[in-house]
């Protein structure tokens, strides 16, 4: 009977088995929310309306003019674009949308080990895809209008280390500290309650919480308090859109008249309300997708087993207004 217990013992001190690995590309075709795509709007008028709330903003001109075009007039088109994706996983170069891992071990700038979390905390890596989906199946044929390209893996926070360390993620967010506070983080109950069933869009003017998901900030993979997986890995897939923005690697359109409406722009600060979410692994939503910010407790039930370890695949779908040529 000593034998037994000691051998229990021993099996129980083993170090646990690491997270597998699973996911797999998307379809396009039945793991999308098409309906996701509207409204589409020419000006201010929604000429195809959507289920689901659209940014305050758009321009209120119909027609547009945009310098150094051989066409002089065009349409001031709106419409919400399918533009990236983002891997969540607590396997290191898990590349859940992708369906494989890649096989490097004790390598990269951040490391290949997970971090330890404390309490219900818990941490993620995650990975940011170029996903030009309107470029590839030609649904609006004016490239001004779109992500054009091919789909390529922009960022792996493997390879980053300000993702697994709270004091180095300051150097690109130093105003992580202002919000640290208690009081100031109880802000973002506001935040949650705007979006709270999905019927509007999150606060821009509050962007150190992402709605009920809870903070920002830090800009990295760690979560203090894990209320579920599906909304920690939401959690960080807001953050990671936010680390784009911070780090010039995504740029936004403006609702706003020509000229400004030619052109993208850089914005150190995410705008929140120009974004949504979809789950597309490994249990794809495909008909919903949800402002961020907007709480999982609606829809989480029946998007994750046991058996996904903590993968996830989220798209990103951003706001796009511009001059349709």
């Amino acid at each position: 009977m000593l034998k037994r217990i000691f051998l229990l013992i021993a099996l129980m001190s083993q170090p646990v088995i690491a997270a597998q690995c699973t996911g797999h590309f998307i379809n396009p075709f039945t793991d999308i929310c098409w309906d996701c795509l509207f409204p589409i709007t020419i000006g201010k008028a929604n000429v195809v309306k959507g289920s689901y709330p659209d940014t305050k903003q758009n321009p209120s001109n119909i027609l547009c003019s945009c310098a150094n075009n051989p066409i002089p007039i065009g349409l001031s088109l709106g419409f919400w674009e399918p533009f990236a994706l983002v891997d969540v996983t607590r396997k290191p170069y898990c590349m859940v949308n992708l369906g494989f891992e890649i096989n490097i071990k004790g390598q990269g700038i951040g490391g290949a080990q997970m971090p330890a979390a404390e309490g219900n905390g818990a941490f993620y890596y995650a990975h940011w895809y170029k996903y030009p989906l309107l470029y590839w199946l030609q649904l609006i044929t004016s490239t001004a209008c779109m992500q054009v390209g091919e789909f390529d893996v922009a960022y792996l926070t493997e390879l980053d280390a300000t993702w697994n360390d709270s004091t180095l993620s300051f150097i690109t967010s130093p105003e992580s500290t202002l919000f640290t506070n208690p009081i100031v983080r109880t802000s973002c109950a506001i935040d949650a309650t705007k979006t709270f069933g999905g019927f509007s869009t999150a606060m821009d003017s509050l962007f150190w919480c992402q709605g009920s998901q809870g903070s920002t900030y830090p800009v990295n993979g760690q979560v203090s308090l894990q209320t579920s997986p599906v909304s920690a890995a939401t959690l960080i897939a807001e953050r990671m859109n936010f680390k784009m923005h911070r780090e010039g690697l995504v740029w936004d359109s403006v609702g706003l008249d020509s000229p400004a409406l030619c052109h993208t722009y850089p914005m150190p600060i995410m705008p929140k309300s120009r974004y949504r979410y979809q789950m597309v692994n490994t249990i794809p939503e495909a008909k919903a997708c949800h402002p961020f910010g907007a709480t999982v407790t609606t829809w989480e039930t029946g998007h994750t087993t046991p058996a996904d370890s903590d993968n996830f695949g989220f798209l990103i779908w951003q706001k796009r207004n511009c001059c349709f040529l």
